[in-house]
């Protein structure tokens, strides 16, 4: 039997996660993309700019300014000059934002229960260092391939 793929098991156990999630949040109205903004945007203290956003969710900054409208009018998020720099737009969770990110939380260690369901303690701590340092060598690595180009 064939080894199963590093890249496929990733990819399918984050597409299995984020389907797990939307069948959850459908109350809410929002789209995945949108709870990943939203949970952005609510772990992020006295706003931050739009700019912010794109490089963390890795999307283009037009994007962004999409989403975000479409979560303005929603009533999701607010957005304002920053003061520093009146060509930066920040972004701020709504009231509403902060409650639906509270109440959905449970609802998130639900989701990672189910996923996590069968292993021990330790081999939970152990998959969880392990993706970190995936994400920290391939980070290292793209951050050391920039500098070799310049």
């Amino acid at each position: 039997m064939e080894k199963p793929s590093l890249g496929l098991l990733l990819h399918d156990a984050a597409r299995a996660v984020r389907k797990r999630f939307e069948a959850r949040a459908v109350v809410y109205g929002l789209t995945s993309a949108q709870w990943r903004m939203l949970v952005r945007v609510c772990k992020t203290d006295g706003g931050a700019p739009q700019a912010h956003f794109a490089e963390m969710l890795e999307i283009e900054p037009i994007s962004v300014s999409r989403l975000l409208d479409r979560m303005e009018a929603m009533g999701w998020v607010t957005r304002g000059l920053d003061p520093k720099d009146r060509r930066v737009r920040l972004v701020f969770p709504t009231a509403k934002a902060r409650e639906a990110f509270a109440s959905f939380k449970p609802v998130a260690d639900a989701v990672y229960a189910e996923a996590l369901a069968g292993m021990t303690p330790d081999q939970q701590h152990q998959m969880t260092k392990a993706l970190a340092l995936i994400i920290h060598n391939l980070a290292t690595a793209a951050n050391d391939g920039q500098k070799d180009q310049l």
